[in-house]
């Protein structure tokens, strides 16, 4: 193979994939963890006996669950992009001269019976 293609390979498209798997990774327990803060806030908030101080307390995990969500989801979505740059520049290589000149000899034989 061309090392061109490798280069792409080894060094855009296997972090693309590493860095957006790892953070789908890490994505699913902070969205079950928010998931669960957001419920307790919500029956904190529901609760006459709460105090200001549990609700504000609840709605900081809420919101450090949230952040963490959103930055994972960013690098989801980052990893995705570096992939996607390195599959378009695997796809827009020129083929290498071996290739064209058989090819350019097939046409060429293939014309003129």
């Amino acid at each position: 193979m061309d090392l061109r293609l490798w280069m792409l390979l080894l060094l855009v498209v296997l972090p693309g994939i590493a860095l957006g798997s790892s953070s789908a990774y890490y994505l699913f327990p902070d969205w079950a963890a928010l998931d669960a803060s957001h419920r307790n806030y919500q029956k904190l908030a529901q609760d006459p006996n709460s105090t200001l101080r549990d609700l504000a307390i609840a709605e900081a995990a809420e919101s450090r669950h949230r952040i963490n969500c959103f930055a994972e989801g960013l690098g989801i979505l980052l990893g995705s992009v570096i992939l996607s740059i390195g599959v378009h520049g695997i796809c827009t290589l020129p083929k290498p001269a071996s290739k064209l000149a058989s090819e350019h000899s097939t046409n060429r034989s293939s014309k003129n019976p």
